[in-house]
Parts: structure tokens; sequence; C-alpha cells
């Protein structure tokens, strides 16, 4: 059964990005090919729920993990309701379905002194060195995504407001603060930039030394390598700076509704699972300050 009009959909009317998009097609293709080989159907308007709780018990039976599976059954669910919207089917199969129970992921910011040492760390007269520092900064001093960063145009920078536009989840705009220091740090990654042989890319803000758009895993590697030797952590990720941005600001006493815009978070629900960490610094003040404490 075709998906374009759904991908449209979704791309068009919902602004979700291609990447998004992606996975969604693909977590489809998947429960196709499931119902096709196991249901003998291939109308997606066919199938009950019966036939869709066939298809999460095979992938619990193949070790898949509950978040995946929430993730591939939302994306199902989602397709349902355009097929209601449309007119295509008249009861969602999925309406009364329960996600399966899942754990909660707890995200370890980096430490500020484990930051620093990276910061603290970068060959400035040289374009990747220059480059990299400023993406570790702006990751922690805007707390913006990884696919923002990468879609970041020349044209985003505002020096003399000292801000800088941030195209969101479904193209929603925000304008974030600068540092001074972050500023500084830009200017000589332009200057540097603007010596590069062969600049394919005149617009976007970061390029690779081939002057092309620099791309999401060559940023999450960047990240990854430099980190990797100043941390011991699990898990370095872009997302885990965004985490740390986030969780900094909390502990220093930041209004979370400031943190929630900060993000480019739609709702406030988003923001708070990044208090916990807060909740555990103010814990520890709370022991160390208190006069019963000692007693």
């Amino acid at each position: 059964m075709p998906l374009s009009p759904f991908i449209d959909y979704l791309l068009l009317e919902k602004k979700y990005s291609e990447l998004t998009v992606k996975a969604y097609q693909n977590d489809l293709n998947s429960f196709l090919q499931f119902v096709s080989s196991e249901c003998q159907t291939n109308n997606i308007k066919n199938v009950n729920y019966s036939q869709i709780r066939s298809w999460i018990v095979s992938m619990v039976e193949n070790g898949v993990s509950n978040r995946s599976i929430n993730r591939k059954v939302s994306a199902l669910n989602t397709y349902y309701k355009f097929l209601l919207k449309v007119g295509d089917i008249k009861i969602n199969p999925l309406a009364k379905h329960k996600a399966l129970k899942t754990s909660k992921k707890v995200q370890v910011p980096f430490s500020e002194k484990e930051i620093i040492a990276v910061i603290d760390n970068f060959d400035e007269n040289d374009f990747e060195g220059i480059r990299d520092k400023l993406i570790v900064e702006l990751f922690y001093s805007t707390g913006i995504r990884r696919i923002e960063l990468v879609n970041l145009k020349l044209s985003s920078i505002d020096f003399d407001n000292k801000t800088l536009k941030v195209l969101g989840k479904r193209n929603k705009e925000r304008m974030v603060p600068l540092l001074n220091s972050v500023q500084q740090t830009m200017r000589k990654y332009i200057n540097i930039r603007q010596k590069l042989e062969n600049i394919k890319d005149t617009n976007s803000l970061f390029l690779t030394k081939k002057g092309v758009k620099i791309y999401e895993t060559l940023v999450y590697r960047i990240i990854n390598n430099y980190f990797s030797k100043a941390s011991s952590k699990v898990k370095r990720s872009p997302h885990i700076l965004r985490h740390s941005f986030a969780t900094h600001l909390l502990n220093q006493g930041a209004d979370i509704n400031a943190v929630k815009e900060l993000l480019g978070h739609s709702s406030l629900a988003a923001t708070q699972i990044y208090t916990h960490n807060s909740i555990a610094e103010l814990k520890k003040v709370h022991i160390k300050a208190h006069p019963r404490s000692k007693k």
C-alpha cells in the first residue's frame, strides 16, 4: 500500500524533519513486511488489533526493547489516525492500545570540569580545531540540538544583538543568546573559514575541510572523540551536552520555563526530565545548610 500521501502529510502539514519521517517510514515498512508474511495481507486498512498484537509479540521475542517497540507502534498509530482523518478507515485498531512499560533512562550530564577540560584544549589556529571548539561551545552554551547546529547558516548570527536564530522542530524559529566568549570563538572560526579553498556551500555556518556542509554523524564523532579524552562516561554525545546545558542552568537556579524556551521544547513536561539532577543537587545543599541536618 502506498505511503506517499502519509509521508507528504508528515512533511508538509506536521512539519516533521526528513530524519523523523524516514524513521516513520522504516517502522511502517517493518509492520507491512510482517503482516504480508504472517497475516497474508498487504492492505493495512484490514488489519485488526490481534494481528498488531502478534507483531508486538514477535518483536519482544526477537529482543527488541520496549522503548523501540513503543516507538514503532506509535508510528503505526499516527498512520491510522491519518487514515481516520482522510476517511479511509472508520475505526483505529490501536485506539485502546497501552504502551509497554519502559524504565526511565538516566542521562548523566558532563561535569563543568569535564567540559572546561575539553574547551581549553583546542588548537585555535587550525580550521578543524576552531570549528570543533565552536561546536562544543554552542552545544553547551545554547543547548541546541544536533540537527539544529548542522542547519545553522551564516545569516543565523546576529552579532549586534548577540543572538543566534535557530530553526527547531516543525520549522519553529527561536532566538538564543550568545555569550561573549562564544562570539569571540565564532568570529575566529568565520575568519579561518573564509580562507578555505573550494568552498562549495557558502551559506552553511559549519563546513568540512572540503568546503561542504557538515553532517550529523561527523558532529557526533567530534563530540565523542573529544569527550572520550576528558570523561569516563559511557555516553558521550551532542545530546549529553544539551542535557548538561539544561542541568547546569537548573542547578544554578534558572527558571524552568526559561530553560524550556531556550531548549525549544513545546511543553514543560519535556523540560522536566532534566530536573532530576537539579533535585539531587538541591538535596545536597539542603542537607549541608539546614540546621536540623546536623542533629
